[in-house]
């Protein structure tokens, strides 16, 4: 992605902060002043879906595909798009992972039937929802049919079947097998034919057992199987990582943002203070993205592997009282929000997905849902919120802030984020001129206005908080 750098004729004179830049996450430090020039990123084509990843056993109390399906509602009422279903196969390996699958082509007893997934595709497709399922292809559990029906499927070291990376419950895959390739592909098809899904989230897409010419040839397969019919592909791996640029050109059309999150807003922004670090992590994703396209980046704060795995961790540790204005990134920034089940009333409980812990939905934080409804809302109403449409930085005048505006055609959306812990007027430079009509700062809803803004603008930030503008 080319940069365009705009040299901004009014220029802003910053006070010296006199804080140490070492200090990014520290709460009681600040970070030198933004005074890096406005930065535009070229306008691009895309769409605005919100992506859900749902476990069946965890999401409802009675763990179904069926008692799920009665709720799709609430999800469409949120401001989903896209549900992600975890890995519905049935268990294996001995630990009861949902990722040591016994047999691709089977459902998990506990969850109901493939006519049960069949209707929750049904459900969702009624109200316009996508369902896509969670393809888990580098392996099987040790005690899948194919041990003993296909051996030959599976790599081995002296005769003896592998485990990769040490996990005991499964077995490694052998993609030097054509049949082996062949059957993966052959399941991909079953699911299409047998519940029509509309996608598939690939676990493990690293992996090195698995080549890039499978996906090369699996994924254009796959997708003209049923004529009509559209199907994606999401990689969980991050692409612009070398190891995984080979598969940058296999047909995938989504990556995790891994680093954007990972290293960045996680280990870097986390609970702190400072606005700057957090626009150097954004405009380094940015950076990398423009390596991959036309690859577009799933971005998130959280899911099942940070929720669970490691111990656990809950998005308030990690975030604090940033994840009110993190969320708000989320939406606004670049790419397509996932949100982990339990994450709209505040992700407050470490579900381990091996053993479906059931969500708590009474314990709910109001604040939490009421942001993502809203901006859902805003994201879906405006072309300016596009995956990929035109990003504007801007220079403010606090450390603690950070400002974009999302532009396509005559759609704008103004973004101010305050990870400060007191209110301030920020001055924004470079903002695009011209008479806004709805303003969010985390409200019960958005307010209609009709305020002018010119360049530099002031707006009044709440701490730990943020403000939308659209027009």
């Amino acid at each position: 992605m080319k940069k365009i750098i705009s040299i901004i004729a009014a220029a802003i004179l910053f006070s010296s902060c006199g804080c140490n830049k070492d200090s990014d996450n520290d709460a009681t430090q600040g970070d030198a002043p933004n005074d890096t020039e406005s930065i535009t990123y070229p306008e691009a084509t895309g769409n605005n879906y919100v992506i859900y990843e749902l476990n069946v056993g965890s999401f409802t109390k009675e763990g179904t595909f069926n008692a799920a399906a009665a709720r799709l509602q609430d999800l469409k009422n949120l401001g989903v798009d896209i549900v992600w279903l975890m890995p519905i196969y049935p268990r294996g390996g001995g630990i009861n992972s949902p990722y040591a699958a016994t047999d691709f082509q089977a459902t998990n007893p506990k969850y109901g039937t493939i006519d049960d997934l069949k209707a929750l595709v049904e459900a969702a497709h009624k109200i316009d929802l996508q369902v896509w399922l969670d393809w888990v292809p580098n392996h099987t559990a040790t005690d899948a049919k194919w041990v003993s029906s296909n051996p030959e499927f599976y790599k081995k070291k002296n005769g003896s079947m592998i485990h990769p990376n040490n996990y005991g419950d499964v077995f490694q895959l052998d993609y030097t097998n054509p049949d082996l390739a062949k059957a993966m592909t052959d399941c991909l098809k079953f699911w299409i034919d047998q519940a029509d899904i509309d996608g598939y989230r690939c676990d493990y897409v690293s992996s090195p057992e698995i080549p890039a010419t499978y996906w090369a040839s699996a994924i254009p397969e796959v997708k003209n199987h049923k004529p009509g019919k559209s199907i994606t592909f999401l990689a969980e791996g991050d692409l612009t990582d070398s190891n995984n640029r080979r598969l940058v050109s296999t047909g995938f059309e989504y990556d995790y943002a891994w680093g954007f999150q990972e290293g960045g807003l996680y280990k870097t922004v986390g609970k702190g203070i400072s606005g700057s670090s957090l626009q150097k992590v954004c405009e380094n994703m940015l950076a990398a993205s423009d390596a991959i396209k036309p690859v577009k980046r799933m971005i998130y704060l959280t899911n099942h592997d940070q929720n669970y795995n490691d111990g656990g961790h809950l998005i308030s540790d990690i975030y604090g009282e940033n994840v009110y204005p993190l969320t708000a990134l989320l939406f606004t920034f670049n790419g397509m929000p996932l949100l982990y089940n339990g994450q709209e009333i505040g992700g407050k409980q470490i579900l381990d997905y091996f053993n479906d812990t059931k969500i708590n939905w009474d314990n709910r934080d109001e604040k939490m849902y009421s942001i993502i409804k809203n901006i859902a809302a805003i994201k879906h109403a405006t072309t300016a919120l596009r995956d990929d449409a035109q990003i504007i930085i801007h220079k403010t005048s606090s450390p603690q802030t950070f400002a974009y505006t999302r532009a396509s055609g005559n759609d704008a959306v103004l973004t101010v984020i305050n990870l400060g812990t007191s209110a301030i007027d920020v001055e924004i430079d470079g903002a695009l001129p011209g008479t806004y009509t709805q303003k969010y700062n985390g409200g019960n809803a958005p307010e209609k206005i009709s305020e002018t803004i010119a360049a530099p603008a002031k707006i009044t930030v709440p701490q730990k908080g943020f403000v939308i503008y659209t027009k």
